[in-house]
Formats: structure tokens, C-alpha cells, sequence
């Protein structure tokens, strides 16, 4: 079998890879309680050669019960990152808004190494990471935050023909009180129907111990809506 030529591992190591997924996601229940929910998820991902990339994501939610408005959460991030090998370092920089825990802004910038234990060309991984984190946040009653976190994130993905798993757990503990901590999981199942096109069963989890009186410290959707995925 003939080796690669230098132009080809040099073309290899330029190209230019955008890949864009769109997730809209319901519920709807009427009984006991009145509900209803709508999720979705924009991801647009660029990545130079093996070794850069930069992921930008956007996480809107909006959900009433009873009629009064309960959830209306909305989080961006970018998180650029080099890879070499199975070492990996991140940096990263966030906005949150959160009518559930009332929170009226909220902006982070952290960096920090992280280590793949496992990935193929399939999109298949089981990494950890820990991020150092500069957080501001400010309350719906007036207060404000400003700390340090220790973010630690274990991200798994898997596939079995047409069936996807994917799995992101944070556990985001104050550096100087490790009292003030949040944790968060968030699990799809993803069933392929087309190249492009899939359904997903979401699951997810957040807590966060510090929030504004009156609103609650945990929340979880179960929800399922289709995905769209682009390649370019």
C-alpha cells in the first residue's frame, strides 16, 4: 500500500471541516398540571486539519405551567480547543440567562486540559476534562456573584449502527466554597432515520445550589423532537 505523499498530509492537516446540528425538541400535558415545553439546540462546529476546532452552541427553553411562564433558560458558549493525541485543551467563554433559577446574566471564561481515554473515526469517546473558570453572576433580587470554579466535565458518546448515545456530565464546585456548586447531565438517544435526519430522546438534569428566593435549585425535561445535521 503506498504512503501517503507529503501534499496529501499536508492537505490533510489544512482542511477546513463545518458541521451544523439543529435540535427542536416538545412536550405537551393537560391533567393535574397543565404543561408545556419547547427545547432547541443550535451547534455549528469548525475544525482546522486533526488538531483545532471551535464549537459553538446555543440552548434556548421555554416552558409554562398552569399558564404562567416557569422556564425561559438561554445559554451560548464557544469553546475552542487543540488536540494532540489523546491530550486536549480547552478554553472557554459563556453567556446564561435563567428565569428557573433567577438568574439575569451570567458570564464565564475558564481554560483547562483534558484527556481522551477513547475515540475513533466513528465520533465514538469516553473524555474527561477540568476547566478553571472565572464566573460573574447576577440575580433576579439584586445580588451578585463573582467566584472561581473547578468545572469537570466526562463526556461519553457511542454509536451501534443507526443508534447514538451521548452523555455530558458537570460537577462545578466553587474553588472558595465548596458548598456553592452546580451539577448537570445531559443524555440523548439519537435513532437515524436518514443521513441527515434523526429522533432524539432527551434527558435532562440541572442543579445549582445558590439561586434567588422564590425560584428552584433543580430541574428536569424529558423530551423528544428530531435533529438535523449538515456537513461541509
Amino acid at each position: 500500500m503506498a504512503r501517503p505523499t507529503r501534499a496529501q498530509n499536508q492537505q490533510q492537516r489544512d482542511t477546513t471541516l463545518i458541521v451544523y446540528n439543529t435540535q427542536l425538541t416538545g412536550a405537551y400535558s393537560r391533567g393535574g398540571v397543565n404543561r408545556a415545553l419547547l427545547t432547541t439546540s443550535q451547534n455549528l462546529t469548525f475544525t482546522r486539519g486533526q488538531h483545532y476546532g471551535l464549537p459553538l452552541t446555543g440552548n434556548f427553553i421555554y416552558g409554562k405551567q398552569d399558564g404562567l411562564l416557569k422556564e425561559r433558560e438561554l445559554l451560548l458558549n464557544a469553546t475552542p480547543y487543540y488536540y494532540k493525541g489523546r491530550f486536549r485543551a480547552y478554553a472557554i467563554g459563556g453567556f446564561e440567562r435563567s428565569n428557573l433559577r433567577g438568574i439575569t446574566s451570567r458570564l464565564q471564561l475558564g481554560a483547562g486540559p483534558g484527556w481522551a481515554f477513547y475515540s475513533d473515526t466513528l465520533g465514538r469517546a469516553i473524555s474527561i476534562s477540568n476547566l478553571v473558570i472565572r464566573e460573574r453572576t447576577n440575580f433576579l433580587d439584586g445580588s451578585t456573584q463573582l467566584t472561581a470554579r473547578n468545572s469537570v466535565r466526562l463526556k461519553v458518546a457511542w454509536s451501534v449502527q443507526v443508534l447514538t448515545l451521548s452523555s455530558t456530565t458537570f460537577y462545578q464546585p466553587s474553588l472558595a466554597d465548596f458548598d456553592n456548586y452546580r451539577f448537570s447531565n445531559l443524555t440523548t438517544a439519537a435513532l437515524k432515520l436518514t443521513r441527515n435526519l434523526a429522533v432524539n430522546l432527551t434527558y435532562n438534569y440541572t442543579y445549582e445550589s445558590e439561586y434567588s428566593e422564590g425560584k428552584v435549585p433543580a430541574n428536569t425535561n424529558v423530551t423528544v423532537g428530531l435533529s438535523y445535521t449538515t456537513r461541509r
